[in-house]
């Protein structure tokens, strides 16, 4: 008799890591055991990597039980199987808690920490370091910061009211404000309106400006200079893949360190030297559950 809603498995989180989920399929020819459907379906993970995932325990079935390395292929059975990255680079850089309640954690991103797992980050991301922090698996961020960028950003504590403050971001009823600093150029006036169409470039991970209707917006302030460098205010109207950055850039003053634009230089992953100079320094909204206005600003502080 099949499982109902509530008696259905959950796999529990390890050193804060949720399990992945896959389901195996009906195949005219069914594969010699579970192994060898696994290494030929994902095969941009190694043999030996999933021989490691076997070995180490990290595969189970919907009841929680351990699979091996000749455990035979199931169809239309669901399989759960944990990540893990061998060798992966600490980042020396910690979080703080600026808030948190029942529904929302609120928390100040330092700069070179990605915020959810992705090819080379597992255990030094934010979301993984806050989910083995408070073992919350539904914990989930609500909006996205860059890995290079600092600054306040919003997590989800329960799954259930999630898409609650998910709304408030599609619905621009968020207020971002960030700091950033950059080449001060004395002939540009501030403060001004920066309105641009963005789309996706070369390589992949970049964004460029393009001719057409503009499809990002943002207000920019002068707070202090030099004769060098100025720190600035920026209010995006419009949430783009690095618009402030590609922004910023397009008036000639692309912010310090930035190692994308205007051209790309990578960066060694060890390498915490030269932090891109910009914090998202504040976020407004009113709360939807609480009808509470907060105001949440991040304790870093950018130096001109």
């Amino acid at each position: 008799m099949p499982q109902s809603q509530s008696q259905r498995f959950i796999p529990p989180m390890r050193e804060g890591v949720s399990a992945s989920q896959v389901f195996l399929p009906q195949l005219s020819s069914l594969p010699t055991n579970l192994f060898s459907y696994l290494c030929d379906t994902f095969s941009h993970i190694t043999v030996a990597e999933w021989q490691q995932r076997f070995t180490d325990g990290l595969i189970i079935d919907k009841q929680g039980q351990i699979l091996k390395l000749d455990s035979p292929y199931l169809a239309e059975q669901h399989i759960y199987y944990y990540r893990y990255l061998n060798n992966e680079i600490h980042i020396p850089f910690y979080e703080t808690i600026l808030f948190e309640n029942d529904d929302l954690l609120v928390v100040d991103k330092p700069h070179f920490l990605t915020i959810s797992p992705t090819g080379q980050y597992l255990q030094e991301t934010l979301l993984v370091r806050l989910k083995r922090q408070s073992n919350n698996a539904e914990l989930s961020p609500i909006h996205r910061l860059d890995r290079e960028t600092a600054g306040v950003v919003l997590f989800a504590k329960r799954a259930a009211t999630r898409s609650c403050y998910q709304q408030l971001f599609a619905e621009r009823l968020v207020e971002k404000s960030y700091h950033a600093i950059a080449p001060y150029q004395a002939h540009l006036n501030f403060p001004m309106q920066l309105a641009l169409r963005m789309e996706k470039s070369e390589p992949f991970y970049t964004m460029r400006v393009a001719e057409g209707q503009a499809n990002t917006e943002t207000e920019i302030e002068l707070i202090d200079h030099n004769n060098i460098w100025a720190k600035y205010l920026l209010k995006p109207k419009t949430g783009k893949q690095h618009q402030l950055r590609v922004h910023l850039n397009h008036l000639g003053i692309p912010i310090r360190n930035d190692h994308f634009y205007p051209i790309v230089q990578h960066q060694s992953a060890d390498d915490f030297s030269h932090p891109l100079q910009l914090l998202a320094h504040q976020i407004q909204f009113t709360d939807p559950l609480t009808k509470q206005k907060q105001c949440f600003t991040s304790r870093q502080l950018l130096e001109i």
